[in-house]
């Protein structure tokens, strides 16, 4: 089933946030060549493609996976929470309607 995780970074997060970048980039990399990420990208701060130094809002992930359960537990251990870049995330079932 896929799962819709939806993450707010805490204040001024984008050198947390460029740091922990790699790590998060290849976890999502894993997903996709897996063949079970529908989609994901961050929320900027500001109403622009590229928000330069306002950064960002927080991040949308849409995966799939076995179950809540894991969909959190995967959530949970993204280096973006490690590295305190998320400040809350809520992981709910997601599906799918058009396209």
């Amino acid at each position: 089933m896929w799962y819709a995780i939806v993450a707010e970074d805490i204040p001024n997060s984008l050198d947390k946030r460029l740091s922990a970048r790699p790590e998060h980039l290849a976890r999502l990399h894993a997903l996709q060549n897996a063949g079970r990420l529908l989609l994901a990208g961050p929320f900027p701060a500001i109403d622009s493609t590229d928000p330069g130094l306002a950064g960002y809002s927080g991040s949308l992930i849409v995966a799939e996976f076995s179950n809540l359960e894991e969909a959190k537990q995967w959530a949970n251990n993204d280096p973006f929470i490690i590295n305190g870049v998320y400040n809350q995330v809520s992981v709910k079932p997601f599906r799918k309607t058009l396209p």
